[in-house]
């Protein structure tokens, strides 16, 4: 059903997906370059009290918290039926495309599928909660290949089964199995076909999507597993450094200083690290050639739950973790971690992105949606609005594409018109 109405050098940058896309395409979780950020332009500055223009709503998508992937006005996103996973293909109209089973979700504690689709040119790439890696046709939906990752490669999860986006490079995706035999692999992207294996640390996953890195001409993976933060060569497998994140920093119970799922921020030669639950976040400094990683500050004040955070202008924007329904919203000096503002809206914590000098943040536990000027000074919501459609938390991580706002919620998602005129 629906209702209607600066370029950074290359070697520092975050690595995008490997397919020709559109400037404008949200093409895979946290958006082109995985770190939260938008770079359109011409939108709306303020929005109507009632909220920016609903375009259209599709419902009948399953339980999900998986985000919309954009590519030409074509949405993509996942849910879950009957303890199986669906790719739902959806068209600039609010039209359903297609729909095709890909695979079994994770169906005890939290069941929902998690993964967001990665867009490669004309595959669609998937993980399951039960963690098969899945290749399909973006046209039919018609499954290409698929890998039960976690079968193959003997993987181990946590109490919430396998919550990765996929990360595709231009021969290559990855996924975090863990577990006694490996950590890190690396797959054939054209047939599923395993390139390499990294070495094992004896560790569980966590829901962390791994961001890929160009450092110095070095393809750089980092990631954080349940007990350690990573830095990998994407080329050979190698592990080439590894923080013992739980060990080294022992702030609360074992079990919760395992729960990760905000994914790494780099910027010019440093990674920043961070982790809900009364955990730290750890600022390192990279080595010339990647292969250590050194840290340079921690902060007790930015412990991100899952919402994740983004990098502007020298801070870190996002929210922290006061309880699993509480947080504020904070922003953090890149340099030093110092605290610029520690701020509480509406008393709740929640996902944030950025497009041209705006912080897009959702409050996870009532949907009020703020606009927020990416100030160094204080949390500065210029309008709000509240979505009601859907049940269940506010998990799932808005999308910007041509123009749109995106937002999923439970079984329904949402297309807002944010374009300036």
């Amino acid at each position: 059903m629906r209702s209607p109405d600066q370029a950074c050098p290359a070697l520092i940058v975050l690595l995008s997906v490997s397919a020709v896309a559109h400037a404008s395409d949200w093409p895979q979780f946290r958006g082109p370059a995985r770190d939260g950020k938008s770079p359109e332009v011409n939108l709306l500055k303020e929005w109507p009290k009632e909220g920016p223009r609903l375009l259209w709503t599709v419902t009948g998508l399953g339980e999900g918290w998986s985000s919309a992937a954009v590519h030409s006005g074509h949405v993509y996103t996942t849910g879950m039926e009957k303890k199986r996973e669906r790719l739902f293909a959806i068209d600039a109209d609010g039209r359903e495309m297609w729909r095709k089973e890909y695979g079994g979700a994770w169906s005890r504690s939290y069941p929902a599928a998690r993964t967001t689709p990665t867009i490669d040119g004309d595959r669609l790439y998937v993980i399951s909660g039960a963690g098969e890696v899945v290749c399909l046709n973006r046209a039919s939906g018609d499954i290409v290949w698929k890998v039960d990752g976690l079968a193959t490669f003997g993987g181990k999860t946590g109490n919430w089964g396998t919550a990765e986006c996929p990360l595709v490079d231009e021969t290559k995706v990855y996924y975090t199995p863990c577990g006694p035999k490996t950590t890190v692999v690396a797959l054939d992207k054209r047939t599923g076909e395993t390139v390499w294996a990294s070495e094992s640390l004896n560790d569980q996953s966590a829901y962390v999507s791994p961001v890929l890195v160009n450092h110095n001409g070095r393809d750089l993976l980092v990631t954080i597993t349940a007990r350690h933060i990573i830095g990998v060569d994407a080329k050979a497998g190698k592990i080439l450094w590894k923080y013992a994140y739980a060990k080294n920093h022992p702030t609360a119970s074992e079990n919760r200083l395992m729960i990760n799922a905000v994914s790494p921020l780099y910027h010019e030669g440093r990674v920043f690290a961070t982790s809900g639950y009364d955990h730290v976040g750890v600022m390192f400094q990279l080595s010339s050639d990647g292969t250590k990683a050194d840290p340079l500050w921690i902060t007790e004040t930015l412990d991100c739950h899952h919402g994740g955070v983004v990098f502007i202008d020298g801070r870190i924007h996002g929210s922290n973790w006061h309880s699993n329904t509480r947080g504020n919203w904070i922003c953090l000096d890149w340099d030093t971690g110092k605290v610029l503002y520690d701020q509480s809206w509406q008393g709740n914590k929640g996902p944030v992105i950025f497009a041209e000098g705006m912080l897009y943040c959702w409050d996870e536990d009532t949907g009020h949606v703020a606009l927020v000027k990416a100030s160094a000074t204080k949390f500065d919501p210029v309008s709000s609005f509240q979505v009601t459609v859907g049940e269940g938390k506010f998990w799932a991580h808005p999308s910007i594409s041509e123009g749109r706002l995106y937002l999923r919620h439970g079984e329904y998602l949402m297309a807002y018109d944010i374009q300036a005129r």
